[in-house]
């Protein structure tokens, strides 16, 4: 993206309603409740387009902000001139700039909140403060009583660069506080200050050799070598050349030096010589394979049928659900729709839930669609980011897979998108704003481009198995698995009946060492599902009950036996290990319950001959490291797996047999409407990862409550009887898919403000929505970051002008309660179909 000389100007003009004049509506990446109006310069009036980056100034500030509408309509307001125009060409398309808009107005957000979440880092300029010499003043740099030495020094740096920037004057005064000197400097009118803005975007340059095309021809070339006479060091360099452009093609700099063992002043003697020549390129950070495509398999007779349904929905419906059951093969579906959109030209969005799934996937679909094919997500660097970017924009890139973010990115050709495992929690964004749910943002994006969309899950959100019911969605069902494998046998063992020494809940059965000793035996995989991190849970003093608390929260503090510390896992303050009880002074501490920490060092001392690996946050937190995780395993380089989530999520491993749930009471008795649905999903999934290929899988639950309706329906492998039996609740009790659901946080370091203010919004709502509201009350974690929470929820009717009406109002009250002196810091945080 080429860019055009920054503004330099210090004072901002100002435009009337005069004819002729251009007004543009521009995003600034600030919390702004409106987006603000610019005049445009007749200078620029050809120049400016929507979706362009724009320099503007507000409040003494300046930003680059995103074009979204351009009119000559009057105004009843004087407006600042744009300062200028940053981009040739657009760099978002404007079914992007609508996007944004739905998600601003759905999701109760700013549009310059969407914008700080979807435009890559380095697209958003920094601000620069710099200090420019002033030319007219009368001063005489030499009257030692007018400056102190330090005022000294940054005045004569001034009078010689005629501009410093803040880091430079730094670097002079040897400090970082170098204010009070500057306010002096401006003060006595020696300098002024200005903002600029910087680009962050840097190409990438290599530096390549190349031979010089003197000695293309083959005599010249032997000549050359023939008659060496001198310098052998150099004659060793030229053949190392000469060699690795015959089986590379190119030659870059650093790879000849380490390739021939030569230094640097040996090959500038070659260059020096007019026998290499060193040329510096612009190239890509991110290595593309050769675009091909490449289907190398059958789909079974199911799948085909499978596949035909969903392109025959496509020609009614534009969303369809594809819910089959694990190891189905829905991935090799995928493939083939995907193939036939880019062979009409359409570009095609793939997302998946977390980072986590992205690295073996990737590895299957560049196997199929080679350099077609891009990844996108968090953990690629911001210079990484634009390049993804301008392929995406330009239509080189014809496949994007990604997580949530990757719905940001600029299709001009959108024909298909993919949410697999779309029921994943993984999809709603939680902090910042905006708080958007990218599967339901996906369906609305790709309607902008009449693309079709296909949500992929095993186990489907009961709100969109609910949508298919209404035939708002298409439904197609996949219910055996890949080459007719048997689903995986279920065993619930009862932990009432096994007690060990402390009488505490027991990590390992006797039912499952037996069952992990006959897998090992069989040389299998077996992974252990165990949904918390860390050592344990908590520690308790066993004289008086006391337990290690957040000083910045209110939930007790893990233990983390490698890094011997106790953590917060909402704000992740560390703090050393408690010897000594602060409530009666006693050293009997007892670590309770048990995460994956304490559980692979279990497993690793049950079976000291397995190789025993961990997936947790706490193990996989670089950028490649899930990735060598997973094919570690994939190997069969480790034999036993304990994790989190993350060992839930649609991995396909082929040689593991055995899984254990090992606390399913914690996966069983959350607080939340959600539960049996999370709890389903969750143990449906990690039971899918057992016996893959061969149908020998085996899944054993550890749970106190046998009886609960949940689990008999995950032993007989059936979602529908778990939607029968949640749908009825749901509607009963007044929740989702039924009601649309909107929670308001009240955030404050003194607990009295924050209820107050949640008191006054219900108050405020209370005439048109009293029969909806519930609270204000205290969530079950009710201070975080020292900042006390106080909730109110909503449950609406599904009456599109009563929820907008409704949402209109909530922000009104906020500006209410803002208002307020008293108020005017609470944070009031509004999460529109919460999870």
């Amino acid at each position: 993206m080429q860019n055009k000389k920054l503004s330099t100007n210090l004072f901002t003009n100002t435009s009337t309603n005069e004819e002729g004049v251009l007004f543009a509506e521009v995003i600034i990446p600030l919390a702004l409740p409106v987006t603000y109006t610019w005049s445009v310069p007749k200078k620029m009036q050809t120049a400016i387009k929507i979706g362009k980056r724009v320099e503007v100034q507000l409040r003494n500030k300046k930003y680059a902000g995103i074009v979204k509408a351009i009119h000559s309509n009057k105004l009843l307001f004087e407006t600042r001139d744009l300062l200028n125009v940053l981009d040739d060409e657009p760099l978002v398309y404007e079914k992007q700039l609508k996007l944004w808009s739905w998600m601003s107005n759905y999701y109760m957000c700013s549009e310059g909140e969407v914008m700080q979440a979807a435009i890559p880092a380095n697209f958003k300029l920094s601000s620069e403060s710099v200090l420019i010499w002033n030319e007219h003043a009368d001063i005489d740099l030499n009257d030692g009583s007018f400056f102190s030495d330090e005022e000294y020094l940054v005045a004569q740096a001034l009078e010689i660069k005629k501009e410093l920037k803040l880091s430079e004057v730094q670097q002079i005064l040897d400090s970082n506080h170098v204010y009070s000197v500057i306010k002096k400097l401006i003060e006595k009118k020696v300098c002024y200050v200005w903002e600029e803005l910087k680009e962050k975007y840097k190409e990438k340059i290599e530096t390549y050799i190349i031979l010089n095309p003197v000695y293309n021809n083959d005599d010249k070339l032997s000549e050359l070598l023939n008659n060496w006479s001198r310098a052998p060091k150099q004659m060793e360099l030229l053949l190392a050349y000469l060699h690795l452009i015959k089986t590379e093609g190119e030659v870059t700099q650093s790879t000849l030096l380490k390739k021939s063992n030569a230094s640097a002043a040996q090959l500038n003697g070659l260059i020096e010589k007019q026998i290499l020549i060193a040329e510096r390129r612009s190239i890509d950070r991110l290595k593309s394979l050769p675009k091909n495509i490449s289907i190398d398999f059958v789909l079974s007779a199911a799948q085909q049928n499978a596949l035909n349904q969903i392109q025959t929905s496509f020609t009614q419906k534009n969303v369809c659900l594809l819910h089959g059951v694990t190891a189905s093969g829905k991935t090799l579906l995928y493939i083939k729709l995907i193939e036939s959109y880019v062979q009409k030209g359409f570009q095609v969005l793939y997302m998946l839930p977390e980072i986590a799934l992205t690295s073996q996937i990737i590895r299957r679909l560049q196997k199929h669609f080679g350099g077609y094919i891009a990844i996108y997500h968090s953990k690629f660097n911001a210079n990484e980011r634009v390049e993804i970017w301008n392929k995406i924009k330009s239509g080189e890139t014809k496949i994007v897979l990604g997580a949530r973010s990757a719905l940001f990115l600029p299709f001009n050709n959108l024909g298909l998108t993919i949410v697999d495992e779309e029921h994943d929690a993984s999809y709603k964004q939680q902090d910042p704003a905006p708080r958007y749910h990218a599967r339901d943002a996906a369906i609305y994006y790709a309607s902008l481009f009449n693309a079709k969309v296909l949500l992929g899950s095993a186990t489907p959100a009961v709100e969109t198995y609910f949508n298919c019911t209404q035939n708002k969605y298409a439904l197609v069902e996949l219910n055996e698995r890949y080459g007719n494998v048997e689903m995986p046998a279920i065993e619930l063992i009862d932990i009432k009946k096994i007690i060990n020494q402390h009488k505490e809940k027991i990590a390992l059965t006797p039912q499952l060492i037996n069952a992990v000793q006959h897998s090992l035996k069989e040389k299998k995989q077996i992974i252990l599902f165990q949904n918390r991190r860390g050592y344990a849970p908590y520690m308790q003093c066993q004289t008086c009950g006391w337990i290690p608390q957040c000083q910045h929260c209110d939930v007790t503090l893990t233990y983390h036996k490698a890094k011997n510390k106790l953590t917060c896992h909402y704000c992740a303050a560390t703090y050393p290990v408690i010897n000594t009880c602060v409530a009666c002074g006693n050293s009997n501490f007892i670590q309770k319950n048990f995460g994956t920490e304490k559980l692979e060092e279990l497993i690793a001392e049950q079976f000291p001959e397995a190789k025993v690996a961990r997936m947790d946050y706490d193990t996989v937190k670089g950028k490649n490291e899930h990735d060598n995780l997973i094919k570690l395993f994939e190997q069969q380089r480790i034999d036993i797996l304990v994790g989190t989530q993350m060992v839930v999520k649609g991995l396909d491993f082929e040689h593991v047999n055995l899984v254990g749930i090992i606390d399913a009471d914690g996966i069983l008795n959350f607080a939340d409407f959600r539960v049996n649905e999370r709890a389903y999903q969750l143990m449906e999934q990690v039971s899918g990862r057992a016996g893959r290929k061969d149908g020998n899988g085996k899944v054993m639950i550890q749970v106190s409550n046998l009886q609960h309706p949940v689990l008999h329906f995950v032993q007989i492998h059936n979602y529908t009887k778990l939607f029968e039996y949640e749908i009825e609740t749901r509607n009963t009790y007044q929740y989702p898919p039924f009601y649309r659901m909107i929670i308001l946080t009240f955030k404050h370091k003194e607990k009295h403000i924050a209820e107050e203010a949640a008191h006054i919004m219900m108050h405020g709502l209370k005439t048109n929505y009293g029969n909806y509201l519930n609270g204000p009350a205290q969530p079950i974690v009710d201070r975080v970051r020292n900042q006390y929470l106080w909730e109110i929820m909503l449950k609406l009717p599904k009456d599109a002008n009563l929820i907008n009406q409704c949402k209109t109002e909530i922000l009104q009250q906020v500006n209410i309660i803002h208002s307020i002196k008293t108020y005017s810091g609470v944070s009031i945080i509004p999460d529109v179909d919460p999870l």
